[in-house]
């Protein structure tokens, strides 16, 4: 169907939301309308995109859409996702895929019955280094994997400087490094290696002005046999992720902010490097829509499934339960 437009509707135009709309947008192959219900911003979106904002879902639904983005707070999403799929929209979800398990039985149920192509955004899994790195481990480039190392951080108040007033500020609406950032670089890893199925976790305030949630996190869990360490800021200067993967054979290592895949065969060698050109900042948003519009076009399963978000909803919700004085968590796929 190579001259398919979609019609697609984005609800919540806050500064993912927007960026998802800018970014269909730019791929040709939609036509757009969203919903806000800030009036000011609905404005603003609809004057610099040239493009119709609704104030109420129900209002937006007479233009039929036939995909969504639902970038509303995380505490929202399966309640507007169910409602849209019972209309036969498909589904592009922000993460994490919601802040707890309720009512996604019944969305997983809809998505199912009505054939429908559902995904989380979680947008790592657009980029070609890690899809490389994916594709080495799969291949058993290097043999078992047996450690991964993720060491990110950044400064926060420089990339969002509205966190204090948008849902960043409360655990309760997916706030908080865990839920915000952290989910990014543990659903990275589970598409590496496969689920976490054992997490301890230890996070605090540290740094951040204006808002109590945790903003550095340690974590320690297991892939399997594979044993794996997190660790990450939203505070410090230097704007950095690195991901490692430790095999029997040799080790390979994603370093995002220096766009390159290094690998490291023989003992005391040198690495050898891949590099790509610097990323803009939508580059990846804009790869990820036309991987799920070409996912839904093909019948094929999106980057990250709604099954893969819960199983990273579940790794949150265990991640915030341990650092809460739970100790060890095990993670149940069911």
């Amino acid at each position: 169907m190579p001259n398919l437009l979609h019609k697609l509707l984005v609800v919540g135009v806050g500064s993912i939301g927007e960026r998802h709309l800018r970014c269909f947008l730019t791929t040709g192959r939609v036509e757009a309308v969203f919903v806000e219900i800030n009036p000011s911003l609905r404005q603003t979106i609809a004057e610099r995109y040239s493009v119709r904002g609704f104030a109420t879902l129900e209002e937006s639904l007479a233009t039929q859409p036939t995909v969504a983005v639902v970038a509303v707070p995380a505490h929202l999403h399966i309640e507007i996702a169910t409602q849209l799929a019972e209309r036969g929209v498909h589904l592009l979800i922000e993460k994490p895929l919601s802040t707890s398990l309720s009512g996604i039985d019944r969305l997983q149920t809809v998505v199912r019955e009505r054939g429908l192509t559902a995904g989380v955004a979680y947008v790592y899994r657009s980029h070609p280094l890690l899809t490389a790195m994916r594709a080495a481990i799969q291949e058993g480039r290097f043999g078992r994997p047996v450690e991964l190392i993720a060491v990110s951080g950044q400064h926060f108040p420089t990339y969002r400087p509205a966190y204090r007033d948008i849902y960043y500020k409360d655990r309760a609406t997916g706030g908080g490094a865990i839920q915000d950032a952290l989910t990014h670089v543990i659903n990275a890893g589970e598409w590496l290696l496969g689920p976490v199925e054992r997490l301890v976790a230890d996070a605090a305030h540290q740094v951040l002005e204006g808002v109590a949630v945790e903003d550095t996190v340690h974590l320690l869990a297991r892939h399997g046999s594979t044993m794996a360490s997190y660790s990450l800021n939203q505070h410090q200067a230097p704007n950095e992720f690195s991901l490692t993967v430790v095999c029997e054979r040799g080790t390979i290592r994603w370093e995002s902010h220096e766009n390159r895949l290094r690998t490291m065969l023989a003992p005391s060698s040198v690495w050898h490097d891949d590099t790509i050109a610097p990323l803009e900042r939508d580059t990846l948003f804009v790869r990820q829509a036309n991987q799920f519009l070409t996912a839904i076009e093909e019948s094929s399963a999106p980057a990250c499934s709604i099954d893969d978000g819960l199983q990273t909803l579940r790794v949150n919700l265990a991640a915030l339960a341990s650092v809460d004085g739970a100790g060890w968590q095990t993670i149940r796929s069911t």
